[in-house]
C-alpha cells in the first residue's frame, strides 16, 4: 500500500515531467504522470504541447502496462471531448488499483467528473498530494477559470534606488545581460505580454521570446506570446517594431471609429474598443476578456504609470524585480507612480517569496500582500 512518502516521492517525479511543458503547453495546463506497481516505476509521460496527446495518454504509450498498477497525475483526468479523447477513459481501461491525483481540476467541463468516474468504476482516489506545488505551476491556468482573468506576472528592472530610467528616458541598460536573459525565460511561458502604446513608443521593444527551443529545452518551434497593448487613443503608427516580428499583437482601445482602426489592422493588429474609465481602458475587463481568449498567464512589462495602476488596482499576482547595483539619483525616473500617499497603512506591501542573484543582479520575486 502506498505510503505518504511514497505518494509524494511519485508525485513529485509526475511534476517534474510536467514542468517539462512549461513554455508548450498553453493554454493547456502543465501535466505529468507516472505509472508505477510494487513501488517501481513502469512508465511516465507528460503533456508536452497544445493539440498533442495529454500526460497520461503518454506515459500509457510509454510501456506495456501491468494490471494492479498505481498512477500519479498532478491534474484531474480530463472526462470530456476536446482536442483529444478523455483520458479517464484510457484509465479505465488499464483497471489501476489506485490513482493518486496531485489537484482538482478547476475546468468546469471536468471539475470533479474524472475523479467520480474513477470511483464509480472501483477504482479507489487520492487527491491532493502536493496540491500547492501542482496549483502554483498551473498558476495561471487555475486563475483562468476560478479568476476569470490570467495569473498577472509584473517585471520591473530598477537601479539599487528604485529608478527605471534616467529623466531624459534613456534607460538601456540598467540591469546585465544575465538578467536580460532571464526575463526572456518568464516571457516563454507567458500567453501574453502586456504593455502601453507609451512604452511601444519610447523604447520600441519587439517583446518576443529569443530563446531557441534548445535553451528552453523542448522539441517543436518557440511559442511566440501575444503582445497584448493598451492603446486609448490609438497612437501606435503600425511601423514600429513588435509589427514586424513573428506574434500576434492585440490592441486594446478606447477609440471606435473604425477608421483609426485601419492602419494598425492592416499592419496586422487585432483590434478591442473597452470602456472608458477615466480616460483609460478598463483594466479588470481587458483581463477578463483576456481569459475569455485563454490566456493563462500575462507577463507585463511597462513604465512606471501602468505599473502603479496595476499595483494600486491589487491586479498583480506576481511582482519579479531586477535591480542592479548602481544609483540613478532623485531626478531619475522611478518604478512605480502610485500617486501621494500620505499613511504608511495605505503602502502596498509584499512578502519575498525568492531572492537570488542573476549575473550581477538582484532578483527578487515578491507576493502582495492581497494574494
Amino acid at each position: 500500500m502506498p505510503t505518504l512518502a511514497n505518494n509524494e516521492y511519485w508525485m513529485s517525479q509526475a511534476l517534474q515531467l510536467a514542468r517539462k511543458g512549461l513554455y508548450s503547453t498553453a493554454p493547456n495546463p502543465r501535466v505529468g504522470c507516472v505509472i508505477v506497481k510494487d513501488n517501481t516505476l513502469l512508465a511516465e509521460g507528460w503533456h508536452e504541447y497544445a493539440g498533442g496527446p495529454h500526460a497520461e495518454i503518454n506515459a500509457i504509450n510509454n510501456a506495456d502496462i501491468e494490471l494492479g498498477c498505481d498512477i500519479y497525475i498532478t491534474l484531474e483526468p480530463c472526462s470530456h471531448q476536446g482536442k483529444t479523447p478523455p483520458c479517464v477513459d484510457a484509465l479505465l481501461k488499464m483497471k489501476p488499483t489506485k490513482v493518486i491525483i496531485a489537484m482538482q481540476d478547476p475546468n468546469p467541463l471536468v471539475a470533479g467528473e474524472g475523479i467520480a468516474r474513477l470511483k464509480q468504476a472501483g477504482i479507489a482516489v487520492i487527491t491532493g498530494v502536493l496540491e500547492a506545488q501542482a496549483r502554483e505551476l498551473n498558476c495561471g491556468f487555475v486563475s483562468r477559470f476560478e479568476n476569470n482573468r490570467p495569473f498577472i506576472r509584473l517585471k520591473m528592472a530598477g537601479s539599487l534606488d528604485g529608478r527605471t530610467a534616467l529623466n531624459n528616458g534613456i534607460s538601456q541598460w540598467i540591469t546585465g545581460e544575465a538578467a536580460r536573459r532571464d526575463v526572456q525565460f518568464l516571457r516563454a511561458r507567458s500567453g501574453a505580454i502586456l504593455t502601453s502604446a507609451a512604452t511601444i513608443l519610447a523604447d520600441s521593444p519587439s517583446l518576443n521570446v529569443r530563446l531557441s527551443s534548445e535553451e528552453l529545452g523542448q522539441q517543436g518551434e518557440v511559442r511566440q506570446p501575444v503582445r497584448v497593448v493598451l492603446d486609448s487613443q490609438l497612437q501606435l503608427s503600425g511601423k514600429e517594431k513588435l509589427f514586424n516580428t513573428d506574434g500576434a499583437v492585440w490592441i486594446y482601445t478606447l477609440i471606435t471609429d473604425k477608421d483609426k482602426h485601419r492602419r494598425l489592422v492592416a499592419a496586422g493588429a487585432d483590434i478591442t474598443v473597452l470602456d472608458d474609465l477615466d480616460g483609460h481602458v478598463n483594466l479588470h475587463q481587458l483581463f477578463k476578456h483576456l481569459a475569455s481568449r485563454e490566456i493563462n498567464e500575462a507577463h507585463t512589462e511597462c513604465g512606471q504609470t501602468l505599473a502603479g495602476t496595476l499595483m494600486r488596482e491589487k491586479l498583480v499576482d506576481e511582482l519579479v524585480l531586477y535591480l542592479a547595483p548602481q544609483f540613478l539619483g532623485n531626478q531619475a525616473r522611478g518604478l512605480f507612480n502610485l500617486g501621494e500617499l500620505i499613511d504608511m497603512d495605505a503602502a502596498p506591501k509584499c512578502k519575498i517569496k525568492q531572492l537570488r542573484n542573476v549575473g550581477e543582479d538582484i532578483r527578487i520575486t515578491l507576493i502582495p500582500e492581497w494574494r
